[in-house]
């Protein structure tokens, strides 16, 4: 397919904002010093008080900054032309007849976005999808990626955010992060000025706190989504993942971390990323008890697979020593006394269900840490020194 002018000389125009950065780091001669190469300094004269090293890595500096802007300018533009060519093809296409044709049609979408930009049947969907959500209920999102002032990673993250949000919870989430006006402590960094993955902690904790259905009924149904999922990988590897409960999978991840911590010794050569994954391979593929399998609060199938409650960062249990928590949870009281249901805080996750972490403390807790916080703001203003212990009295109220 023939490229029109317009586009022919769209890109001409980009080509030479990129032969523009080249020369800022290859060819520009400045207070007589000439860069040459990939960033070298020639000898020759300069100003006294001139650094020419310095200034080739400012400049270096400054086309980092400016590629960073451009890429993001170009991914509003990529979104953009995504979610016009889906919006063009549908009228062309006219309403489908039957399920059948509605789905042949967005195989065939998605092939032609996966031809145009060599992607995958998969990537190209997800492409198709995140255009959408910019376009249609992220106007916000999608004037601050056109402008440069985030990337294409935050906006992905706004997107993930608000899904199953309505319009006016997406709305407001982008409100919070893009609004220049709201109101923000002296300081804050703006969304721009934040990894992607620190902005979507602070999303996704906003997200919880002002979210129309309580984070307790939406755990119920994302539990029953719970699963583990395959995906082969380069050199003859592959990944085994499992989308669990929170304090499942902060469970087990502890509990690999602490029998691994145990293995290790002078005459233990491996690693202990490696530890945890010879020690989770084990614990799934060898029938009978392991290591601490089918002792204290976990329940094993018959199979050697062990759920337990551990949440603990100290020493792992040993054989037939029975499994418990030790609970770093930020929970409001009113939630923990079952008054209320606002979210508490699972160290190492982030917000869990009020039932999850009265859970973790009814049912195998012994001990707390007191952590004082800021009741405006929930920042942590004290946190004790030593733990306290719950009593068989404390745990019986806890259930009652």
């Amino acid at each position: 397919m023939e490229s029109t002018t317009a586009v022919v000389e769209a890109e001409a125009a980009v080509d030479a904002s990129v032969a523009a950065f080249r020369s800022v780091l290859n060819g520009t001669a400045v207070a007589g010093t000439a860069v040459s190469g990939l960033g070298g300094v020639e000898p020759g004269a300069c100003g006294v008080g001139d650094d020419p090293l310095q200034r080739v890595a400012d400049n270096a500096l400054d086309v980092l900054a400016g590629v960073a802007r451009s890429e993001a300018k170009l991914a509003a533009v990529k979104a953009r032309a995504v979610q016009v060519l889906a919006a063009a093809t549908s009228v062309v296409n006219g309403p489908p007849s039957s399920p059948q044709e509605a789905t042949a049609q967005d195989r065939s979408l998605v092939a032609e976005v996966g031809c145009a930009l060599v992607i995958g049947d998969r990537a190209a969907g997800a492409l198709l999808a995140e255009s959408h959500a910019l376009a249609t209920a992220l106007p916000r999102t999608l004037a601050a990626l056109g402008s440069g002032t985030i990337s294409w990673a935050h906006a992905r993250e706004m997107v993930d955010q608000t899904v199953g949000l309505d319009r006016a919870g997406a709305a407001a989430l982008e409100a919070h992060f893009l609004d220049p006006d709201t109101p923000r402590p002296a300081g804050a960094a703006t969304i721009g000025e934040m990894p992607a993955y620190r902005f979507k902690a602070k999303a996704r904790t906003w997200r919880e706190r002002h979210h129309p259905e309580s984070l307790e009924k939406r755990h119920t149904k994302a539990a029953a989504d719970r699963r583990v999922e395959y995906r082969p990988d380069q050199d003859g590897m592959a990944w085994l993942s499992a989308c669990l409960p929170a304090d499942q999978a902060m469970a087990g991840w502890n509990r690999l971390s602490a029998l691994s911590r145990g293995m290790q010794g002078p005459h233990e050569a491996r690693t202990l990323t490696q530890l945890r994954a010879d020690t989770f391979a084990q614990a799934i593929l060898t029938r009978g008890a392991g290591p601490g399998a089918g002792s204290g609060n976990g329940s094993s199938d018959g199979d050697g697979a062990v759920a337990s409650n551990y949440a603990g960062t100290g020493p792992g249990p040993g054989p037939g020593m029975p499994i418990r928590a030790q609970v770093l949870v930020t929970v409001p009281v009113f939630s923990l006394m079952g008054l209320t249901e606002e979210p508490a805080v699972l160290d190492g996750y982030g917000p869990i269900p009020a039932s999850m972490a009265r859970d973790l403390v009814a049912d195998g807790a012994d001990s707390f840490y007191r952590v004082l916080v800021d009741p405006r703001d929930g920042a942590p203003l004290e946190i004790g020194r030593s733990s306290y212990r719950v009593t068989k009295a404390m745990r019986n109220w806890l259930r009652l």
